[in-house]
């Protein structure tokens, strides 16, 4: 994909933030790896306002090296995953609310859905609480999700980031982690919930990256 193109991608992928109820105002934002940078939206301009051309680039350290406006805070976040993660190609951050209602608890949302052993391969885990701004972020994201299956994690008093091969997948995968979050809160309301076994998980998880959809 050109670099135009990915851009453009870009800006369309950021709006579907405000659309799915993942974010409010200009918090949150999507970056896509570009060769030995990345892509990612500017810091405090709303959805409605971003451009192709509003897009930052940054390096692999989060320091700009095109664009006239500074990057989101999260760059070097952003960054510090593609450094670490090399199958990485998109990062999305989000404060969407049940997730991060999970996340100022500090607890992992439990695998007891269907949906989730397909899409997370698990419970959708839960990490330490880190500073923003910095790396410490980052360096939490790819200590919890280094070979773990969820490509989604949420931060402690924080909120979620989530990772995928493109900038669709991992907002695909924000999306998901959001109504999995919702259905277990309300399921907790009315109940215990069930948990699904470790071997059920597995079969669910395999059928749906080996079978499901188009191949």
């Amino acid at each position: 994909m050109s670099g135009a193109d990915l851009r453009a991608e870009l800006t369309a992928l950021h709006l579907e933030l405000p659309r799915q109820g993942l974010v409010t105002w200009t918090s949150g934002n999507i970056s896509a790896r570009d060769g030995e940078g990345l892509l990612i939206k500017p810091s405090g301009v709303t959805f409605e306002d971003l451009t192709p051309e509003s897009m930052v680039r940054t390096d692999l350290h989060g320091q700009r090296t095109e664009g006239r406006l500074s990057p989101s805070s999260d760059a070097a976040t952003h960054a510090y995953i593609y450094r670490h993660l090399p199958h990485v190609g998109g990062v999305v951050h989000t404060h969407s609310p049940y997730a991060t209602a999970w996340a100022a608890n500090a607890r992992e949302i439990p695998c007891i859905l269907t949906a989730m052993a397909d899409e997370f391969g698990g419970p959708i885990p839960c990490g330490g609480f880190a500073l923003i701004g910095g790396e410490e972020i980052g360096a939490e994201v790819v200590r919890v999700l280094a070979g773990h299956r969820s490509p989604a994690i949420i931060l402690q008093n924080h909120g979620v980031f989530t990772i995928g091969p493109t900038p669709r997948a991992a907002l695909k995968a924000a999306v998901m982690a959001e109504d999995v979050a919702r259905t277990a809160y309300l399921a907790h309301q009315l109940g215990q919930p069930q948990p699904l076994s470790p071997a059920d998980i597995n079969r669910l998880y395999d059928r749906y990256t080996t079978v499901y959809g188009q191949r």
